[in-house]
């Protein structure tokens, strides 16, 4: 099973159905009145998160009191969290309030960025037959594919993403000093849940060398109040800060990754929508001729993730202002981080490689292939007996989810109050049952207590 970051809050939730209807693996049911997460086929995308309008889903963290628990503990942060912050806060002042909320190193996510492009193309020119060839940066893109597309699952270049070489690097350059490695904490400031789930359950290893997870808002909290306590004369405003190169910065953002690949044609797509349209006509073979294809499930990629505290737009502003001063350094001569990691870089690519990603069926309706052929066709049989209009009130996002789950004998044919009226026609129900179904969906009692309005 996969692991999931996002979970639902059984005292807020409200049972809206919102999550349901927004969730692009129709992963979530409504049970009881309440929404449940089918585990097998949520991708930890976000949109649930983003839709429910009670905050009855959360995302879940590691406790921060385990960054003290490591003499030398590292924060990888991405460029996008540097983003989040005023223009009036400088990049120096950010590491100063991480220094002082008790990291100590920090380094970007980004730094790897070139190391990344360099092990992708390598690979890219040694499997011209598998194009295109589909970036692993996203998690949720990469469980998306593995289970609505498996298909495609080949075309996923199998490396490790920048923030595993990013932590890679920190550790050799710390091991390299003497320092012992268990004295050593890696933390990733993610934007959003499929990196924790990554983190936690990656694909194509057995484990993570992260040894912990904090979501980018609240890390934001801690960082923006640190820096107000600091005021301006703090001993660490004038901190150095190991500068990126433009092309690292903008890596994370919608065509980061496509504008240093080696592909003659290429496409960056954001938004898991609009991923999804792309991918059912790549699998449908509608699309030829692509190499290389750049997606995120986010809109404007990493700027719009979940956990981002600032609007996508403005945080993707700044980080192209950033990346102008940073390519005008470079001009002038001065190395970037990700040029420094050039030294380390044979020993990165030798250690960039993960295993294939393999294929997980979002539901497996039964182990002998004969019975799933039969449910398959029962499932066929059935949606043409249902209306068809995906109202949600069965407690399923659409008539072909509530077919496969009454199939699979997860929930009952009555459920669908067509069927019920179809039913009490035929005097083959009473009230009573239709009651008994339709609370097994929405709770006992989910109109609220007083007398309702009577109309004619």
């Amino acid at each position: 099973m996969f692991y999931h970051a996002l979970e639902i809050d059984n005292g807020n939730c409200i049972g809206c159905s919102r999550c349901m209807k927004v969730c692009p693996t129709e992963a979530i049911r409504i049970l009881n009145g309440k929404a449940a997460i089918q585990e097998e086929r949520c991708i930890d995308c976000g949109k649930c998160h983003s839709a429910c309008p009670v905050d009855a889903i959360y995302i879940k963290q590691d406790d921060f009191k385990k960054v003290h628990e490591f003499p030398h503990s590292i924060a990888l942060v991405p460029s996008v969290f540097l983003g989040q912050f005023p223009d009036d806060i400088r990049v120096s002042r950010i590491y100063a309030a991480l220094k002082d909320l008790g990291f100590k190193h920090v380094f970007e996510v980004e730094s790897a960025a070139g190391i990344y492009a360099d092990a992708k193309n390598r690979y890219a020119q040694k499997h011209k037959d598998q194009e295109p060839l589909i970036s692993s940066f996203c998690p949720a893109i990469v469980r998306l594919i593995q289970i609505r597309f498996p298909s495609l699952v080949e075309n996923i270049i199998p490396v490790k993403a920048p923030l595993d070489i990013s932590a890679m690097y920190a550790i050799k350059t710390l091991t390299d000093s003497g320092i012992p490695r268990e004295e050593i904490g890696i933390f990733y400031v993610t934007p959003c849940a499929a990196k924790i789930a990554a983190v936690k359950n990656p694909v194509g290893e057995k484990r993570s060398i992260i040894d912990g997870v904090i979501n980018m808002d609240a890390l934001f909290n801690k960082v923006y109040r640190k820096i107000k306590e600091q005021g301006k004369n703090h001993e660490y405003a004038q901190l150095k800060t190991p500068r990126l190169s433009a092309d690292a910065i903008l890596s994370t953002l919608t065509n980061g990754e496509r504008r240093i690949c080696m592909a003659k044609r290429s496409y960056a797509i954001d938004g898991i929508e609009n991923v999804m349209d792309f991918l059912e006509k790549l699998e449908n073979d509608e699309v030829e001729g692509v190499e290389f294809l750049e997606l995120r499930a986010c809109d404007q990629s990493c700027a719009g993730a979940m956990l981002s505290c600032e609007n996508r737009f403005l945080c993707g502003e700044r980080m192209y202002a950033r990346a102008r001063k940073a390519a005008e350094r470079e001009r002038n001569g001065e190395m970037a981080r990700d040029r420094e990691m050039d030294a380390y870089k044979e020993y990165l690519l030798e250690n960039v490689g993960v295993e294939a990603v393999q294929p997980r069926s979002m539901l497996v309706l039964d182990k002998d292939m004969s019975k799933a052929f039969k449910k398959l066709e029962m499932i066929n049989k059935l949606k043409m007996y249902l209306p068809r209009v995906d109202c949600g009130m069965c407690g399923a996002p659409t008539c072909e989810a509530f077919a496969t789950d009454v199939v699979c004998k997860q929930v009952g044919l009555t459920r669908c109050v067509f069927y019920q009226r179809h039913l009490e026609r035929l005097d083959d129900i009473t009230r009573q049952e239709c009651l008994a179904a339709t609370s097994a969906v929405w709770g006992a009692d989910p109109i609220v207590d007083g007398e309702p309005p009577r109309t004619r």
